[in-house]
């Protein structure tokens, strides 16, 4: 029986992060994952492959709008879905291919199969032929991540009404895409679609779209979507989905109580995503489930067991990829006697539509309902001179401050590169720095982040020099 110092379960960003950190501070390390390909939903079916349909559908919308601005003078382009998807598909291998030698420079084992425990030391792995091995471990990871949710009354068939895993292979552009859902699955997906050609609809439950984001991020993102020709049928509660032959029909209630229908060639349900703890056999290491499928741990990630820790979807919080590595880092170096923290409130958010969404700390909801005295300074992305030589016009900046000391508590903002942005803002906020700080510190020009210390010099006193 192979004996370890810790096992972890699941390969994804958390799982396969976490396994780094451990083989880095000296510990034996297995992984298992049941799927041949390393990385899990991130790099396989989610993250990685979702951008690389992002990019593509982004180069052909430049090439039918912008390229003749640019004086860039082509044939009318066509999409070539097939050829975007197998792209997509060499994106992912690279990554996964990657991961795999990660695992054998850090000599971390790897374990195809389903793990489940046998007890809290002993972990049981099943192959796809039905033999089986088990694992002699001293402490065990729990990343074993999220799966897409469904309403009860939706019957997710794979070919008509399907999942975001579905929609990364599609074989051809839909002719009417229901989107069910406005958050950033829903989102992002559809907006691939929408940019290729077809008419999208989203229905959303909520009076607005990426509804856990500041309302000012969603309503400027309606405002470009419906531009660029996405229909919203917001607070519409959805009632049935139906699939006939190549026809959807989806009936909703609005506002009024009124029924709704909408017929479409293809129904993408992104109604988000619930802990994934299938197989695991928890009861036999004295883990239970709490009522939203996730494994309950304490402030060191640690499982009422000692010894067993969660992280990533299956544990509350965000579902984020980078949420899940930097708690697979805390778990090895907590296990390593080291003292880590993480910072739930720094953990930043992102929608890759283009413009891009990206934001960090409180929502300016979120600083009223609790009573904060805040200021906020703000910047239209179209004043600057860098969004005007890109053509990327759309989007703001806006910084929330606390109005005594200045301290930024928010950074929310949607423009070209937003996602890359947001680091700064991050930054700033985890050294506690003020607005002041940003807006003395220079920034390159001509640069999109410009507008970060623009809106940072409005929360100032109210002097933007741009504006």
């Amino acid at each position: 029986m192979a004996k370890y110092d810790v096992t972890i379960i699941g390969s994804g960003p958390g799982g396969y992060v976490g396994a780094i950190r451990c083989a880095q501070l000296g510990m034996k390390v297995a992984i298992i994952e049941k799927y041949p390909t390393l990385g899990g939903t991130c790099l396989n079916v989610g993250c990685i492959p979702s951008k690389a349909l992002l990019d593509s559908s982004e180069h052909y919308h430049n090439a039918v709008h912008t390229f003749k601005e640019h004086g860039i003078d082509i044939p009318a382009p066509k999409v070539n879905i097939k050829q975007m998807i197998a792209r997509k598909g060499d994106v992912v291998k690279s990554n996964v291919d990657g991961i795999a030698f990660l695992m054998k420079k850090n000599k971390i084992d790897v374990y195809e199969g389903v793990g489940s425990f046998e007890s809290k030391n002993k972990i049981k792995v099943t192959k796809a032929d039905g033999s089986s091995e088990v694992l002699d471990t001293d402490k065990v990871i729990i990343a074993t991540g999220s799966k897409p949710s469904s309403l009860p009354f939706i019957t997710i068939d794979k070919k008509r009404v399907i999942t975001s895993t579905e929609a990364l292979n599609m074989t051809e552009v839909p002719k009417h895409l229901i989107v069910v859902g406005g958050g950033v699955i829903g989102l992002e997906l559809g907006s691939v679609y929408a940019r290729l050609g077809a008419e999208v609809s989203v229905v959303e439950y909520m009076d607005g779209i990426i509804p856990t984001m500041d309302k000012t991020l969603g309503k400027e993102l309606l405002k470009v979507l419906k531009k660029e020709g996405v229909k919203f049928y917001l607070s519409h509660k959805v009632k049935a989905v139906s699939a006939k032959g190549k026809t959807v029909t989806l009936k909703a209630d609005d506002a009024k109580g009124n029924e709704v229908t909408l017929e479409g060639d293809y129904c993408l349900v992104a109604v988000g995503r619930k802990a994934y703890t299938d197989g695991l056999s928890l009861d036999k290491a004295g883990l239970t489930t709490d009522d939203r499928g996730r494994v309950e741990v304490d402030a060191h990630l640690q499982t009422k067991v000692a010894g067993i820790y969660a992280i990533g979807d299956v544990i509350k919080g965000a579902m984020l990829a980078h949420k899940a590595e930097e708690e697979g880092i805390f778990v090895a170096e907590v296990m390593a006697g080291q003292k880590p923290h993480v910072d739930y409130n720094l953990i930043p958010g992102v929608v890759y539509t283009w413009p891009e969404v990206a934001a960090v700390g409180q929502t300016e909801e979120q600083l009223k309902e609790a009573g904060v005295e805040y200021k906020v300074g703000s910047f239209p992305m179209r004043a600057l001179g860098r969004s005007r030589a890109s053509m990327d016009l759309d989007g703001l900046v806006k910084v929330l401050a606390d109005k005594n000391t200045d301290e930024i508590l928010g950074v929310h903002m949607i423009g070209a590169r937003a996602a890359d942005m947001i680091a700064e803002a991050v930054v700033a906020m985890e050294f506690r720095a003020s607005a002041e700080d940003v807006s003395r510190i220079s920034h390159a020009h001509p640069t999109y982040t410009e507008a970060i210390k623009e809106a940072c010099l409005a929360a100032t006193d109210n002097r933007s020099i741009h504006m």
